[in-house]
C-alpha cells in the first residue's frame, strides 16, 4: 500500500509541475510578446500604390499585382496561428505542431511559439538577436540557442516569412529586387550588419511559389534552405499563401522538416490572442 501510494504521489508531483511548467512558460511567451511590440511602429499611413512597382522585375511587379491593391496600407504588425506536423531530426517522425506567431515589420522582429505533446519551442528575433528555445514537457529547458549565426537565422525566418505580411517586401533602403529570369528574381536584403538573399520563383498568375537561401544549418555549416508555399487566400484584402513546407536542400537529398497550415491570420493588432 505504501508503494502505491508513492507512486500516486510521485504522479501527482510531476502533473503538479508540468501544470506550474506552462504556466510560466505561457507568462514568458507574453513578456516576450510585449518586448516584440513594445519596440514596434505603425506604418498604416504608409500606402502601397502601383507606381512603386513599375521599375521592378516583371515576375516581382506581376506578384505584387496579384496580391496587393492599390491603396492597401502598409502592414505594421502580423498575427498567426497555425496547425501543422515537425521533425525535430533527419531520422525522426514526423509529430503534431500547434504555432502561434508575432512579428513586427518597421523594426524587424517575431516570436513564434510551436506546441506539440513532447516540448515547446520558442524562435525570435526581437531587438535584433536571435534565440531558440526548447523545453521538455514546459519543464526542463533542453535547448537556449543564441548567437550571431543565430541572428542572421532568425532574421532569415522573418524576411522569408514576409509573404504573410506582403507589403515588408515592397522596396525600400533595406530591400532591393534585381532580375534573374522570367519566371524569378533575387531579394536582397540589408539590416542591422547583415545582407541576405533569397532566390524567389513566381508561377504564371504571379504567386511566389518558392524562396531559397543559404542558413545555417548547425554552429559551422550553411546549406541550402528552401521555403515552399502554396494555398493563397485572401486575408483582409491581402492575397497571401497558407500553406508551407520547409526544406533542407542536402547533397544526399532534400529533408522536409516542417509543414505548416495558417488558420488565423491579422494584422496590425499588436497584442497577444
Amino acid at each position: 500500500m505504501i508503494i502505491v501510494y508513492f507512486i500516486i504521489g510521485l504522479i501527482l508531483l510531476i502533473l503538479t509541475a508540468i501544470i506550474i511548467g506552462k504556466i510560466l512558460l505561457s507568462v514568458q511567451f507574453r513578456k516576450e510578446v510585449n518586448e516584440l511590440f513594445s519596440h514596434s511602429e505603425n506604418k498604416s499611413a504608409k500606402i502601397f500604390q502601383q507606381k512603386q512597382i513599375e521599375d521592378l522585375p516583371e515576375p516581382v511587379k506581376r506578384y505584387f499585382s496579384h496580391v496587393l491593391k492599390d491603396g492597401q496600407p502598409y502592414i505594421s504588425s502580423v498575427r498567426i496561428k497555425h496547425e501543422g506536423q515537425f521533425k525535430a531530426g533527419i531520422d525522426k517522425d514526423w509529430i503534431d505542431i500547434k504555432g502561434e506567431q508575432y512579428a513586427s515589420m518597421e523594426k524587424p522582429g517575431f516570436i513564434w511559439k510551436g506546441t506539440t505533446s513532447m516540448f515547446v519551442a520558442r524562435d525570435m528575433y526581437i531587438n535584433g538577436k536571435g534565440r531558440l528555445v526548447v523545453s521538455l514537457l514546459s519543464m526542463y529547458k533542453i535547448m537556449d540557442a543564441r548567437g550571431e549565426n543565430y541572428n542572421e537565422g532568425e532574421l532569415l525566418r522573418w524576411l522569408g516569412e514576409s509573404v504573410l505580411y506582403p507589403t515588408n517586401l515592397l522596396p525600400d533602403e533595406r530591400l532591393e529586387w534585381t532580375p534573374l529570369d522570367d519566371s524569378s528574381a533575387k531579394l536582397t536584403y540589408k539590416y542591422n550588419g547583415l545582407s541576405l538573399f533569397f532566390k524567389i520563383t513566381f508561377n504564371n498568375s504571379g504567386e511566389i511559389t518558392e524562396m531559397e537561401t543559404k542558413r545555417y544549418m548547425d554552429e559551422k555549416n550553411q546549406e541550402t534552405w528552401v521555403i515552399k508555399i502554396g494555398n493563397y487566400r485572401e486575408f483582409n484584402n491581402v492575397l497571401i499563401p497558407t500553406s508551407f513546407e520547409v526544406i533542407w536542400r542536402l547533397e544526399k537529398g532534400d529533408f522536409s522538416y516542417a509543414k505548416f497550415n495558417m488558420t488565423e491570420v491579422e494584422y496590425n493588432k499588436p497584442e497577444k490572442f
